[in-house]
Protein backbone atom coordinates (compact mmCIF):
# COMPACT_ATOMS: atom_id res chain seq x y z
CA UNK A 1 0.00 0.00 0.00
CA UNK A 2 1.52 3.45 -0.66
CA UNK A 3 1.91 6.03 1.70
CA UNK A 4 -0.26 9.16 1.16
CA UNK A 5 1.51 11.70 3.22
CA UNK A 6 2.95 13.90 -0.04
CA UNK A 7 -0.39 13.87 -1.23
CA UNK A 8 -1.74 15.05 2.36
CA UNK A 9 0.69 17.35 2.25
CA UNK A 10 -0.34 18.76 -1.33
CA UNK A 11 -3.83 18.99 0.25
CA UNK A 12 -2.50 21.24 3.01
CA UNK A 13 -0.87 23.36 0.72
CA UNK A 14 -4.64 24.24 -1.18
CA UNK A 15 -6.25 24.61 1.98
CA UNK A 16 -3.38 26.67 2.69
CA UNK A 17 -2.90 28.86 -0.55
CA UNK A 18 -6.84 28.99 -0.70
CA UNK A 19 -6.92 27.15 -3.75
CA UNK A 20 -10.07 25.53 -5.48
CA UNK A 21 -8.61 23.16 -7.72
CA UNK A 22 -4.78 21.99 -7.25
CA UNK A 23 -4.06 19.82 -11.20
CA UNK A 24 -1.31 17.95 -11.24
CA UNK A 25 0.02 17.20 -14.60
CA UNK A 26 3.32 15.93 -14.35
CA UNK A 27 3.42 12.19 -14.47
CA UNK A 28 6.59 11.91 -12.26
CA UNK A 29 4.73 13.77 -9.47
CA UNK A 30 1.76 12.07 -10.06
CA UNK A 31 4.09 8.79 -9.04
CA UNK A 32 5.52 10.55 -6.60
CA UNK A 33 1.84 11.44 -4.72
CA UNK A 34 0.29 8.23 -5.80
CA UNK A 35 2.72 5.31 -6.43
CA UNK A 36 1.18 4.89 -9.60
CA UNK A 37 3.12 5.34 -12.17
CA UNK A 38 3.23 5.46 -15.93
CA UNK A 39 3.64 7.63 -19.14
CA UNK A 40 0.52 8.58 -20.91
CA UNK A 41 2.80 9.53 -23.52
CA UNK A 42 0.22 12.33 -25.56
CA UNK A 43 -2.33 10.70 -23.83
CA UNK A 44 -3.79 12.78 -20.49
CA UNK A 45 -2.95 11.66 -17.13
CA UNK A 46 -3.77 13.95 -14.00
CA UNK A 47 -4.47 14.27 -10.88
CA UNK A 48 -7.17 16.92 -8.71
CA UNK A 49 -6.51 17.53 -5.06
CA UNK A 50 -9.16 20.13 -3.41
CA UNK A 51 -9.33 21.73 -0.25
CA UNK A 52 -12.85 20.06 1.03
CA UNK A 53 -13.25 17.11 -0.83
CA UNK A 54 -11.45 13.51 -2.32
CA UNK A 55 -8.64 13.66 -4.77
CA UNK A 56 -9.22 11.92 -8.13
CA UNK A 57 -7.14 10.26 -10.79
CA UNK A 58 -8.32 11.13 -14.53
CA UNK A 59 -6.74 8.65 -16.67
CA UNK A 60 -6.68 6.83 -20.21
CA UNK A 61 -8.91 3.88 -19.49
CA UNK A 62 -6.37 1.43 -20.46
CA UNK A 63 -4.64 2.73 -17.18
CA UNK A 64 -7.77 2.97 -15.06
CA UNK A 65 -7.25 -1.06 -13.38
CA UNK A 66 -3.57 -0.70 -13.26
CA UNK A 67 -4.13 2.53 -11.08
CA UNK A 68 -7.05 0.45 -9.00
CA UNK A 69 -4.61 -2.16 -8.37
CA UNK A 70 -2.54 -0.05 -6.36
CA UNK A 71 -4.85 0.34 -3.59
CA UNK A 72 -5.53 3.82 -4.37
CA UNK A 73 -8.04 4.66 -2.42
CA UNK A 74 -10.14 7.55 -3.91
CA UNK A 75 -11.94 7.78 -7.06
CA UNK A 76 -10.08 7.27 -10.46
CA UNK A 77 -12.24 8.14 -13.81
CA UNK A 78 -11.11 6.98 -17.10
CA UNK A 79 -11.48 8.33 -20.93
CA UNK A 80 -11.16 6.61 -24.49
CA UNK A 81 -9.63 7.87 -27.05
CA UNK A 82 -12.04 9.49 -29.01
CA UNK A 83 -13.66 11.05 -25.96
CA UNK A 84 -12.41 14.94 -24.60
CA UNK A 85 -10.81 14.09 -21.48
CA UNK A 86 -11.28 18.06 -20.44
CA UNK A 87 -14.82 18.41 -21.07
CA UNK A 88 -14.65 14.95 -19.12
CA UNK A 89 -12.81 16.40 -16.05
CA UNK A 90 -14.82 19.48 -15.80
CA UNK A 91 -17.66 17.43 -15.34
CA UNK A 92 -15.78 15.18 -12.58
CA UNK A 93 -15.05 18.56 -10.83
CA UNK A 94 -18.33 20.22 -10.94
CA UNK A 95 -19.53 17.48 -9.70
CA UNK A 96 -18.02 18.28 -6.18
CA UNK A 97 -17.33 22.21 -6.64
CA UNK A 98 -20.15 24.02 -8.58
CA UNK A 99 -17.83 27.57 -9.32
CA UNK A 100 -13.82 26.77 -8.48
CA UNK A 101 -12.64 30.05 -9.57
CA UNK A 102 -8.57 29.34 -7.86
CA UNK A 103 -6.57 26.60 -9.62
CA UNK A 104 -3.38 25.72 -8.92
CA UNK A 105 -0.90 24.38 -11.60
CA UNK A 106 2.47 23.05 -12.43
CA UNK A 107 3.43 25.84 -13.96
CA UNK A 108 6.84 24.03 -14.89
CA UNK A 109 5.05 21.32 -16.59
CA UNK A 110 1.43 21.94 -17.76
CA UNK A 111 1.70 22.55 -21.91
CA UNK A 112 0.33 25.70 -23.55
CA UNK A 113 -2.73 23.49 -25.19
CA UNK A 114 -3.93 21.75 -21.88
CA UNK A 115 -3.47 24.73 -19.93
CA UNK A 116 -5.96 26.07 -22.91
CA UNK A 117 -7.90 23.43 -23.14
CA UNK A 118 -8.97 23.55 -19.07
CA UNK A 119 -9.18 27.22 -19.20
CA UNK A 120 -11.76 26.90 -22.03
CA UNK A 121 -13.70 24.57 -19.58
CA UNK A 122 -13.57 27.43 -16.93
CA UNK A 123 -13.60 30.71 -18.17
CA UNK A 124 -14.03 32.39 -15.31
CA UNK A 125 -11.02 30.60 -13.23
CA UNK A 126 -7.98 32.16 -11.95
CA UNK A 127 -4.90 30.01 -12.73
CA UNK A 128 -2.44 32.19 -11.03
CA UNK A 129 -1.05 29.71 -8.17
CA UNK A 130 1.99 27.59 -9.23
CA UNK A 131 2.23 24.22 -7.14
CA UNK A 132 5.65 23.43 -8.80
CA UNK A 133 8.28 25.18 -6.12
CA UNK A 134 5.98 23.13 -3.74
CA UNK A 135 6.85 19.76 -5.36
CA UNK A 136 10.39 20.52 -6.00
CA UNK A 137 10.77 21.16 -2.08
CA UNK A 138 8.79 17.81 -1.24
CA UNK A 139 10.75 16.12 -3.73
CA UNK A 140 14.42 17.85 -2.35
CA UNK A 141 15.11 15.84 0.46
CA UNK A 142 15.19 11.84 -0.29
CA UNK A 143 13.85 9.63 2.34
CA UNK A 144 15.11 5.89 3.52
CA UNK A 145 13.35 4.47 0.54
CA UNK A 146 14.46 6.51 -1.97
CA UNK A 147 17.71 6.53 -1.08
CA UNK A 148 17.83 2.58 -0.78
CA UNK A 149 16.87 2.80 -4.87
CA UNK A 150 19.04 4.92 -5.72
CA UNK A 151 22.01 3.11 -4.39
CA UNK A 152 20.94 0.66 -6.32
CA UNK A 153 20.63 2.37 -9.25
CA UNK A 154 24.45 3.55 -8.50
CA UNK A 155 25.32 -0.17 -8.71
CA UNK A 156 23.72 -1.03 -11.94
CA UNK A 157 25.59 2.19 -13.07
CA UNK A 158 28.69 1.13 -11.64
CA UNK A 159 28.43 -2.17 -13.97
CA UNK A 160 27.76 -0.68 -17.19
CA UNK A 161 30.59 0.93 -17.12
CA UNK A 162 32.55 -2.13 -16.62
CA UNK A 163 30.78 -3.61 -19.04
CA UNK A 164 30.77 -0.86 -21.61
CA UNK A 165 34.93 -0.72 -20.56
CA UNK A 166 35.49 -3.89 -21.87
CA UNK A 167 33.66 -3.50 -25.33
CA UNK A 168 36.28 -0.59 -26.18
CA UNK A 169 38.10 -2.04 -29.06
CA UNK A 170 40.03 -0.51 -32.10
CA UNK A 171 37.40 0.18 -35.06
CA UNK A 172 34.35 -0.52 -32.82
CA UNK A 173 32.04 2.44 -33.09
CA UNK A 174 30.11 4.80 -30.25
CA UNK A 175 26.99 2.80 -30.75
CA UNK A 176 28.56 -0.17 -30.67
CA UNK A 177 30.07 0.20 -27.47
CA UNK A 178 26.55 1.62 -25.90
CA UNK A 179 24.15 -1.48 -27.57
CA UNK A 180 26.92 -3.63 -25.98
CA UNK A 181 26.60 -2.29 -22.31
CA UNK A 182 22.58 -2.02 -22.36
CA UNK A 183 22.57 -5.55 -23.62
CA UNK A 184 24.41 -6.97 -20.55
CA UNK A 185 22.07 -4.68 -17.78
CA UNK A 186 18.78 -6.09 -19.88
CA UNK A 187 19.92 -9.82 -19.84
CA UNK A 188 20.33 -8.71 -15.93
CA UNK A 189 16.51 -7.69 -15.92
CA UNK A 190 17.58 -3.83 -15.79
CA UNK A 191 15.65 -2.83 -18.62
CA UNK A 192 15.27 0.87 -19.15
CA UNK A 193 18.53 3.91 -19.08
CA UNK A 194 17.54 6.79 -17.23
CA UNK A 195 18.50 8.88 -20.47
CA UNK A 196 20.14 7.87 -23.40
CA UNK A 197 23.54 6.64 -22.78
CA UNK A 198 26.71 8.88 -23.96
CA UNK A 199 29.82 7.50 -25.40
CA UNK A 200 32.17 10.03 -27.12
CA UNK A 201 35.92 8.91 -28.45
CA UNK A 202 38.14 11.50 -29.50
CA UNK A 203 37.27 15.01 -30.30
CA UNK A 204 33.67 14.17 -29.83
CA UNK A 205 33.93 14.01 -25.97
CA UNK A 206 34.48 17.56 -26.76
CA UNK A 207 30.72 18.41 -27.55
CA UNK A 208 29.25 17.93 -23.82
CA UNK A 209 25.85 16.92 -24.71
CA UNK A 210 27.24 15.38 -28.61
CA UNK A 211 24.83 12.44 -29.12
CA UNK A 212 26.19 8.85 -29.26
CA UNK A 213 27.10 8.28 -32.61
CA UNK A 214 29.26 6.13 -35.35
CA UNK A 215 32.42 7.61 -34.42
CA UNK A 216 35.07 5.16 -34.45
CA UNK A 217 37.59 4.28 -31.26
CA UNK A 218 41.18 4.74 -32.04
CA UNK A 219 44.44 4.42 -29.89
CA UNK A 220 45.71 6.92 -28.12
CA UNK A 221 42.62 8.11 -27.22
CA UNK A 222 39.74 9.33 -24.73
CA UNK A 223 36.42 7.44 -24.59
CA UNK A 224 34.22 9.67 -22.22
CA UNK A 225 31.13 7.73 -21.07
CA UNK A 226 27.79 9.07 -19.35
CA UNK A 227 24.96 6.88 -18.66
CA UNK A 228 22.32 5.76 -15.83
CA UNK A 229 19.47 3.39 -15.32
CA UNK A 230 16.18 2.97 -13.52
CA UNK A 231 15.75 1.04 -10.88
CA UNK A 232 12.34 0.97 -9.35
CA UNK A 233 11.68 4.32 -10.34
CA UNK A 234 14.95 6.31 -9.44
CA UNK A 235 17.48 7.32 -11.86
CA UNK A 236 21.57 7.25 -11.78
CA UNK A 237 23.65 9.18 -13.44
CA UNK A 238 27.12 8.94 -13.73
CA UNK A 239 30.12 9.76 -16.00
CA UNK A 240 33.65 8.44 -16.59
CA UNK A 241 36.10 8.70 -18.82
CA UNK A 242 39.36 6.73 -19.90
CA UNK A 243 41.45 6.08 -22.39
CA UNK A 244 42.26 3.42 -24.98
CA UNK A 245 46.56 3.34 -25.54
CA UNK A 246 48.94 5.64 -23.82
CA UNK A 247 47.26 9.40 -23.57
CA UNK A 248 49.06 11.96 -24.30
CA UNK A 249 50.68 14.48 -22.27
CA UNK A 250 47.78 17.67 -22.73
CA UNK A 251 45.13 14.86 -22.37
CA UNK A 252 46.10 13.59 -19.06
CA UNK A 253 47.04 16.79 -17.93
CA UNK A 254 43.29 18.00 -18.37
CA UNK A 255 42.05 14.46 -16.85
CA UNK A 256 43.98 15.45 -13.93
CA UNK A 257 42.55 19.10 -13.62
CA UNK A 258 39.22 17.76 -13.96
CA UNK A 259 39.88 14.83 -10.94
CA UNK A 260 41.12 17.42 -9.02
CA UNK A 261 38.04 19.79 -9.30
CA UNK A 262 35.78 16.97 -9.02
CA UNK A 263 37.35 15.37 -5.58
CA UNK A 264 38.09 18.79 -4.40
CA UNK A 265 34.37 19.49 -4.43
CA UNK A 266 33.06 16.12 -3.21
CA UNK A 267 34.83 16.34 -0.34
CA UNK A 268 33.95 19.89 0.80
CA UNK A 269 29.94 18.80 0.70
CA UNK A 270 28.41 19.66 4.00
CA UNK A 271 24.98 20.75 4.94
CA UNK A 272 24.76 23.91 5.35
CA UNK A 273 26.90 25.39 2.69
CA UNK A 274 25.65 27.18 -0.18
CA UNK A 275 25.00 25.66 -3.35
CA UNK A 276 27.14 27.60 -5.25
CA UNK A 277 30.27 27.11 -3.20
CA UNK A 278 30.07 23.98 -4.47
CA UNK A 279 30.03 24.73 -7.98
CA UNK A 280 33.24 27.56 -7.21
CA UNK A 281 35.36 25.30 -5.58
CA UNK A 282 35.34 23.25 -8.90
CA UNK A 283 35.59 25.85 -10.76
CA UNK A 284 38.24 27.72 -9.16
CA UNK A 285 40.35 24.82 -9.29
CA UNK A 286 39.54 24.41 -13.13
CA UNK A 287 40.18 28.34 -13.67
CA UNK A 288 43.24 28.18 -11.81
CA UNK A 289 44.63 25.62 -14.40
CA UNK A 290 44.10 28.12 -17.33
CA UNK A 291 40.88 25.55 -18.40
CA UNK A 292 38.59 27.85 -16.93
CA UNK A 293 37.29 28.49 -20.37
CA UNK A 294 36.38 25.33 -21.12
CA UNK A 295 34.26 24.26 -18.45
CA UNK A 296 30.87 25.64 -19.91
CA UNK A 297 27.95 24.06 -18.10
CA UNK A 298 26.77 24.02 -14.01
CA UNK A 299 28.93 21.63 -11.76
CA UNK A 300 25.67 19.89 -11.08
CA UNK A 301 21.85 18.99 -10.74
CA UNK A 302 19.28 17.08 -8.73
CA UNK A 303 18.83 13.83 -8.94
CA UNK A 304 15.76 11.56 -8.17
CA UNK A 305 12.81 10.09 -9.88
CA UNK A 306 14.20 11.52 -13.13
CA UNK A 307 18.10 12.09 -14.07
CA UNK A 308 17.90 16.05 -14.18
CA UNK A 309 15.50 17.53 -11.39
CA UNK A 310 15.64 20.48 -8.55
CA UNK A 311 18.11 21.95 -7.41
CA UNK A 312 20.84 23.07 -9.53
CA UNK A 313 24.24 23.29 -8.53
CA UNK A 314 25.55 26.32 -9.91
CA UNK A 315 26.87 30.24 -9.44
CA UNK A 316 24.01 32.33 -7.70
CA UNK A 317 21.88 29.35 -6.28
CA UNK A 318 22.39 30.68 -2.65
CA UNK A 319 20.35 27.25 -1.29
CA UNK A 320 21.72 25.91 1.64
CA UNK A 321 22.61 22.16 1.36
CA UNK A 322 20.67 19.91 3.48
CA UNK A 323 21.15 16.45 4.61
CA UNK A 324 19.34 14.08 2.13
CA UNK A 325 19.49 16.47 -0.55
CA UNK A 326 20.69 14.48 -4.09
CA UNK A 327 22.68 16.10 -6.95
CA UNK A 328 25.51 15.06 -8.86
CA UNK A 329 29.18 16.62 -8.89
CA UNK A 330 30.71 16.75 -12.70
CA UNK A 331 33.06 19.39 -13.49
CA UNK A 332 34.21 18.90 -17.48
CA UNK A 333 37.03 20.07 -19.63
CA UNK A 334 36.03 20.59 -23.22
CA UNK A 335 38.71 21.65 -26.06
CA UNK A 336 37.33 21.76 -29.58
CA UNK A 337 39.74 19.53 -31.26
CA UNK A 338 41.64 18.21 -28.67
CA UNK A 339 39.56 16.31 -26.19
CA UNK A 340 36.55 16.04 -23.61
CA UNK A 341 36.85 15.21 -20.09
CA UNK A 342 33.85 14.82 -17.24
CA UNK A 343 34.01 13.03 -14.14
CA UNK A 344 30.54 12.90 -12.43
CA UNK A 345 29.14 10.95 -9.53
CA UNK A 346 25.70 11.42 -7.78
CA UNK A 347 25.31 11.16 -4.13
CA UNK A 348 23.39 12.60 -1.31
CA UNK A 349 24.49 15.31 1.52
CA UNK A 350 24.93 13.25 4.95
CA UNK A 351 25.83 14.95 8.28
CA UNK A 352 29.48 13.99 7.41
CA UNK A 353 29.76 15.01 4.05
CA UNK A 354 28.65 13.18 0.56
CA UNK A 355 27.87 9.61 0.26
CA UNK A 356 28.08 8.50 -3.59
CA UNK A 357 25.80 6.17 -5.41
CA UNK A 358 28.66 5.29 -7.81
CA UNK A 359 31.98 3.88 -7.01
CA UNK A 360 33.94 3.04 -10.28
CA UNK A 361 37.40 4.45 -9.64
CA UNK A 362 38.06 7.67 -11.02
CA UNK A 363 42.38 7.12 -11.25
CA UNK A 364 42.61 7.41 -15.31
CA UNK A 365 41.99 3.82 -16.56
CA UNK A 366 44.46 3.11 -19.51
CA UNK A 367 43.43 0.20 -21.66
CA UNK A 368 45.90 -1.65 -23.57
CA UNK A 369 45.56 -1.52 -27.33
Amino acid sequence: MADYTNLQQVRQWTVDNHVDVTYVSDFHTISYLTGFGSDPIERTLALFVFADAEPFLFAPALEVEAIKGTGWPYPVYGYLDHEDPYALIANHITAQLTDPKVWALEAGNLTLDRFQAIQQQFPAAHFDKNLSPMIQKLRLVKTPAELEKLHVAGKWADFAFEQGFAAVKAGRTEQQIAAELQYALMKKGVMEMSFGTLVQAGTHAAEPHGATNQTQIKPNELVLFDLGVMWDGYASDASRTIAYGQPTAKQKEIYDVCLEAQLTAQAAVKPGMPAEDVDKLARDVITKAGYGDYFIHRLGHGLGQTDHEFPSIMAGNHMPLVEGMCFSIEPGIYIPGVAGVRIEDCGVVTKDGFDPFTHTSKDLKILAL
